[in-house]
């Protein structure tokens, strides 16, 4: 027989053929399994999480009361929230020791307490918490020495130096209200103190607290405290108060009685039977007549400062703040005085921004001091009212 038929060069191709569709079988059982491991863990989570959900829709709800009282014996005097409903129970054992009155708690359906429940504030009123602090500093106020030493007495040192003020034995004050006409630094001090104090700094606008539904303003002005009372030390800066804290009159309507309702709650806030705690208030407003004598009293605003308009001293030192920056040839900060006369700080910086702006239009390389007076004739008011009703 012939024994050649056993080494034919055609059934060797034929098998490397072969094993190569083989491999390439295995290859993509291989990639069709990862691929199906892949989905098996998908739908496994998609699973668990439906578990989940069908649990939580099962689970009877909870409800939240606060702590009146905690009795002897582990028993806990309660009020539901809601319906102001009371009664008496007992706590888990993991919580004894732990609840104090005032404290917010979750109940079941067998009015136990399961646990206890964060405070939670509206996140309007978490917004108006200042997470960064400004840029802006004492050097960059010209004049208002007085003033800004007078606040930081009231606002800044009983935070960044108690020890002081308890060695002398003397109750730093209270609050402190910065009135005005507009573009004086009022709220540019409030900046600066921002930027100083150790402190979380809590910024508002009086509008902010005028509201449609009855209620609803004071319960941002409670909810408002509160959170500066968790998060003391503290400073709270109401802008424009005169929106809420204006005279109260009796024209009966529900939109002036709401306002009326929202400030009889912030006065109850500045000056009531609760602590106020380590919380500094400042407010500011530019029609100081129009506010309510409730509202001046000492016990609230312990000290009221007028920011009045800046004199010759103060203005060079606006101008000279406000134009350090700009490039400038030929200018002598001391002759623009006589054009910047009965001008506010927010007016000098307004003029010496107007200035670069004509030196810009006019392509040139430098700020000259022809730029100055046009641009303090541009900007400069023509008349400006000396009564405190600044408008």
């Amino acid at each position: 027989m012939d024994e050649t038929i056993y080494n034919n060069p055609e059934d060797s191709d034929l098998s490397k053929l072969r094993v190569q569709e083989l491999c390439t079988q295995v290859e993509d059982l291989n990639m069709k399994v990862e691929f199906l491991n892949r989905e098996n863990g998908r739908l496994e989570k998609e699973v668990a999480q439906l578990k989940k959900e069908n649990n939580q829709l099962k689970r009877p709800p909870l409800f939240v009361a606060a702590v009146i009282d905690v009795l002897e014996g582990g028993e806990v005097y309660l009020r539901q929230q809601g319906n102001n409903q009371e009664y008496i129970t007992h706590s888990a054992e993991n919580l004894e020791g732990e609840l104090k009155p005032g404290m917010k708690v979750a109940v079941n359906n067998a009015l136990s307490i399961v646990r206890t429940v964060d405070n939670t504030f509206d996140s309007r009123v978490r917004v108006m918490e200042l997470e960064e602090s400004p840029s802006v500093t004492f050097a960059n106020i010209g004049g208002l020495k007085e003033e800004i030493e007078e606040v930081r007495e009231a606002v800044e040192y009983p935070l960044t130096r108690p020890e002081v003020f308890k060695k002398i034995g003397v109750e730093p004050p209270k609050g402190i209200l910065l009135y005005g006409p507009p573009g004086t630094g009022k709220t540019l001090i409030a900046k600066a103190v921002a930027n100083q104090a150790k402190a979380t700094f809590i910024r508002m606008s009086g509008s902010e607290l005028v509201h449609k539904f009855i209620g609803e303003g004071a319960q941002m002005v409670r909810e408002l405290f509160a959170l500066a009372r968790e998060k003391s030390p503290s400073i709270v800066f109401i802008d424009e108060i005169d929106a809420i804290g204006s005279m109260r009159t009796q024209d009966g309507t529900s939109g002036s009685a709401e306002v009326q309702r929202t400030l009889m709650q912030l006065l109850a806030e500045m000056d009531g039977f609760d602590k106020r705690g380590n919380i500094r208030l400042m407010a500011a407003t530019n029609r100081v007549d129009m506010l309510d004598p409730a509202l001046l009293r000492p016990g609230r605003f312990d000290r009221i400062l007028e920011v009045s308009l800046p004199d010759e001293k103060a203005r060079l030192e606006i101008i000279k703040i406000h134009s350090a920056k700009l490039n400038m040839k030929g200018v002598v900060p001391e002759d623009l005085l006589k054009y910047t006369e009965n001008t506010t700080g927010a007016e000098i910086q307004a003029i010496c921004r107007e200035a670069g702006m004509i030196a810009v239009r006019n392509n040139a390389e430098y700020v000259k001091m022809q730029n100055f007076i046009d641009a303090a004739v541009k900007v400069r008011r023509k008349t400006k009212s000396e009564d405190i009703m600044y408008i």
